[in-house]
């Protein structure tokens, strides 16, 4: 389970976020660390059980480090102030569709899908769509994939019309998303709860469906 040191940890790395303070701290980061991979090691078991592609991952090939990329951001703080971990066939470098987990407190929540594809990937998915629109409209009206994630984000999405596509086009408005994403919010009770694995398995066992449609785009 997620230890509620973890969660202190990061609620202290918010109000610190500067290197004299985590250095001072490091002891501490490194419980939660080892925490938190202890848990995606886990997670990945859990997962495994519906989803083998995923079966061999390694929690170090999925957790994404707590520094920040601070070379193109107006916010120099060097430290992320949440745990994220990709467990996607490839690990976390992959566009292969998988399963998110972001740990914050107050900001805690699971994804699953493709973000942001390149280009072929998201004409792909896009013709998989409109091919088999039938299938499509089956998983985002699916009773469970309704009840933990509503419908797939329209954080990305273009107001255009995709090239090649009509306006009309019965599926429109999932044409035009970018990223292909299901997000299922977390309260802090959740995360820190002995049932959090279990919770994660049945939400993520919920995306395996339209995950393995994303998929089946560029087989």
């Amino acid at each position: 389970m997620i230890n509620k040191s973890t969660f202190d940890f990061l609620t202290k790395l918010k109000k610190n976020n500067n290197k004299e303070w985590f250095d001072k701290n490091r002891s501490e980061y490194e419980v939660a660390k080892n925490n938190y991979k202890e848990f995606i090691n886990e997670l990945i078991l859990a997962i495994s059980k519906f989803d083998p592609s995923i079966k061999m991952l390694e929690p170090k090939h999925c957790i994404f480090r707590i520094n920040r990329d601070i070379r193109f951001s107006n916010d120099k703080t060097p430290y992320k102030t949440n745990m994220g971990a990709s467990i996607a066939p490839g690990g976390k470098k992959s566009f292969d569709a998988g399963y998110y987990i972001h740990i914050q407190p107050g900001g805690s929540f699971l994804a699953g899908g493709v973000w942001q594809p390149p280009a072929p990937q998201l004409n792909a998915i896009r013709q998989e769509i409109d091919y088999n629109a039938a299938e499509f409209r089956k998983l985002i009206s699916n009773k469970e994939f309704k009840k933990y994630f509503g419908k797939l984000s329209e954080e990305d999405k273009i107001k255009t019309t995709p090239k090649g596509y009509e306006k009309n086009h019965p599926e429109i408005e999932s044409l035009r998303l970018k990223s292909f994403i299901m997000v299922h919010d977390l309260k802090d009770k959740e995360v820190l709860s002995a049932d959090f694995i279990k919770h994660c398995s049945i939400v993520f066992k919920a995306m395996y469906p339209m995950n393995n449609f994303l998929r089946s785009a560029t087989d």
